[in-house]
C-alpha cells in the first residue's frame, strides 16, 4: 500500500508535469500561428510600400512637368500682360498726339476753308465722345481701368464748358493712362511691396522719400491720421461740443458758407448732388470750425480743405482736425485772415524764390508785366485744388502734411519749370495769360514734376524761406499802415471839402447818405 501510494503520488505529479508541458505547448503554437500572421502582414505591407513608392515616382515625375508647364505659361502670361499694357500705352499715346493735333488744328480754325472747317469740328466731336476703356483687366494689375470717376469720386475727364478745354483733359487723362501703364511693374509695385511692410509710423528720411513718391490709397488714410495726430492734441469731444455749440447759436460766418458749399468739388460725384452725406460732412465740419477759431470763423477756400480731406478720411472729425491742422499748424499765422496777409506775403516770397530758381522765366514775365499772383495766390490758399488733376493733386498733399507749407513752393517752381520752354515761345501779355490760366491742365507726368520739385528746385533751406516771409511782412504790415494812413487823409479831405461846399465831385445820392 506504501509502495503503491508512492507509486500515485509519482503518476501524480508525472501527470501534473505533462499536462503543464501540454498546455505550455499549446500556447506556443498558439503564438507561432499569430507571429506568422504578422510576418504576412508585414509581407503584404512591404509590397504596398513598394507599390506606393513606384506610382510616387510617376507621380512626383507628373507634379514636375506640371509645375514646369505651369512656370513656363506664368512667364508667358507675364510677358502677354507686359505687352498688352505696352501697347495700351502706346495706344494712349497715340491717341493723345492726335488730339493735341487736333487741338492745334482747332486754333488755326479761322484760317482755313469751309469745308476743312467742318470735317475738322467731327473729327473733334467725335474724338470727344469716344470713351477711354481698358480692352484687359488682369487680375494681378492693381490699377483699375479707366472709368468715369477715380477711387476719390473725381471725374476722369473733366466736364468742362470750353471744347479746348475738353480736348485738354482727355489728352491729361490718356497721357497719365499711359504713364501708369509703363511704370507699373517698374516703380509702383515695389513702392506699394515697401508701403504693405510698414507697420510702424516714425518720422525718418525713408519714411519722408517714400511719402513723396505718393501713398498708395489703400494706406493713405491710415498715413494723413497719423500725420493729423502728431501735431493736433484736442479731447475727446472737443468736436462734438463744437457741433453742440453750433446747434444752440449761429456764427456770422454761416451765410458764406452756406454760398460756397455747393460751389465746392464741382467735378467730384460726392459733392455734385445737394443731398449728398458728404455735403452734410462737409457742412458740419465747417461750422464747427467757424467756433473752434473765431478769429477767423469761415475763409473762402477752408470749404476745398475739408473737402479733400474729408475724401481721404471718410470721417468728419478726422476731417475737421486735418483742417484744423492745415490752419493752425501747418500754414503760417495770418494765412486766412481777413486781409490775408500770410498768403500775401507768401506771393512775394514765391516771386523772390521764382527769381532765383528760373532767371529766365522771370525776366520772360517782367518784359510783358505780368502779375503772378493772379494765377498763383489760389494755389497757395487751397493747396491747389481745383488745379491740379488728383492723380498728382493727392501726391502734393501727401508731401505736405509730412513737410509743410515749402512742399507748395517746390510744387508751384516746378509747375513753372515743367512747362517753361512752352510759356517763353509766347511773346504777348494776353497769351499768356490765356495759356497760364490752364497750364496746369498740360501736367501729364506726376513723376516729372515731383522730380523737378524735389531735386532739381535744391538746395531748398526752409530757414530762408522763413526769414524771406519775416522781412516781406514787415514790409506788408508798414505798407499796410500807410494805405490805412492815406485813407484816413481821403476821409478828411472830402469832410473838409463838403464842410466848405467845393466838393463839387459829390453826387447827389453821396449828399443824402
Amino acid at each position: 500500500m506504501e509502495k503503491n501510494s508512492a507509486k500515485q503520488l509519482v503518476i501524480m505529479k508525472q501527470n501534473e508535469q505533462l499536462l503543464s508541458q501540454m498546455d505550455l505547448d499549446n500556447t506556443t503554437s498558439s503564438g507561432m500561428d499569430t507571429l506568422h500572421g504578422q510576418y504576412r502582414k508585414i509581407d503584404s505591407l512591404m509590397d504596398d510600400i513598394n507599390a506606393y513608392k513606384t506610382q510616387n515616382r510617376f507621380l512626383n515625375s507628373e507634379i514636375h512637368q506640371l509645375t514646369q508647364l505651369w512656370r513656363n505659361t506664368a512667364e508667358k502670361e507675364t510677358a502677354l500682360l507686359m505687352k498688352c499694357s505696352y501697347f495700351e500705352a502706346r495706344n494712349c499715346q497715340l491717341e493723345s498726339k492726335y488730339l493735341i493735333l487736333l487741338r492745334k488744328l482747332q486754333e488755326v480754325l479761322p484760317y482755313l476753308d469751309a469745308d476743312y472747317c467742318e470735317v475738322i469740328k467731327r473729327l473733334i466731336e467725335d474724338a470727344l465722345q469716344s470713351d477711354i476703356k481698358t480692352p484687359l483687366q488682369p487680375s494681378n494689375v492693381h490699377f483699375s481701368p479707366i472709368s468715369e470717376y477715380d477711387d476719390y469720386g473725381f471725374m476722369i475727364i473733366p466736364e468742362y464748358e470750353l471744347e479746348h478745354l475738353k480736348l485738354l483733359a482727355k489728352i491729361q487723362a490718356l497721357e497719365i493712362r499711359s504713364n501708369k501703364l509703363l511704370t507699373h511693374d517698374v516703380v509702383d509695385k515695389p513702392l506699394r511691396i515697401k508701403w504693405n511692410s510698414l507697420e510702424e509710423l516714425s518720422y525718418s528720411t525713408d519714411l519722408k522719400n517714400l511719402v513723396r513718391c505718393g501713398i498708395p490709397t489703400e494706406h493713405r488714410k491710415r498715413v494723413w491720421k497719423w500725420l493729423t495726430c502728431q501735431r493736433i492734441n484736442f479731447s475727446a469731444n472737443h468736436y462734438n461740443d463744437l457741433l453742440k455749440k453750433c446747434e444752440s447759436a449761429q456764427h456770422p460766418a454761416t451765410q458764406q458758407i452756406e454760398l460756397d458749399i455747393h460751389r465746392t468739388l464741382t467735378n467730384n460725384k460726392h459733392f455734385n448732388s445737394p443731398t449728398s452725406e458728404f455735403i452734410q460732412k462737409l457742412r458740419r465740419v465747417l461750422f464747427a470750425y467757424s467756433w473752434q477759431n473765431p478769429t477767423i470763423g469761415y475763409c473762402q477756400g477752408l470749404n476745398r480743405l475739408a473737402a479733400l480731406a474729408l475724401l481721404v478720411l471718410e470721417d468728419e472729425e478726422s476731417a475737421f482736425y486735418c483742417l484744423a491742422d492745415i490752419v493752425e499748424n501747418i500754414m503760417p499765422t495770418e494765412y486766412y485772415s481777413n486781409n490775408l496777409s500770410g498768403s500775401q506775403v507768401d506771393q512775394r516770397v514765391f516771386k523772390d524764390l521764382l527769381s532765383e530758381k528760373l532767371p529766365r522765366l522771370t525776366a520772360h514775365f517782367e518784359q510783358y508785366k505780368i502779375d503772378l499772383s493772379l494765377i498763383t495766390f489760389n494755389w497757395f490758399l487751397v493747396v491747389f485744388v481745383d488745379s491740379l488733376v488728383s492723380d498728382i493733386l493727392l501726391k502734393v498733399w501727401d508731401a505736405f502734411l509730412y513737410e509743410g507749407t515749402k512742399v507748395i513752393f517746390r510744387y508751384a517752381l516746378a509747375i513753372f519749370k515743367y512747362n517753361e520752354e512752352e510759356i517763353l515761345k509766347l511773346t504777348d501779355a494776353t497769351d499768356i495769360y490765356q495759356y497760364l490760366s490752364f497750364f496746369t491742365k498740360t501736367i501729364c507726368d506726376g513723376r516729372k514734376l515731383m522730380n523737378i520739385a524735389f531735386n532739381e528746385m535744391n538746395p531748398f533751406p526752409m530757414k530762408l524761406v522763413r526769414k524771406s516771409r519775416a522781412e516781406h511782412m514787415e514790409k506788408f504790415k508798414a505798407e499796410l499802415v500807410e494805405l490805412e494812413y492815406i485813407k484816413r487823409e481821403y476821409v478828411k479831405s472830402k469832410k473838409e471839402l463838403r464842410s466848405t461846399g467845393n466838393d463839387m465831385g459829390v453826387s447827389e445820392d453821396e449828399e443824402d447818405t
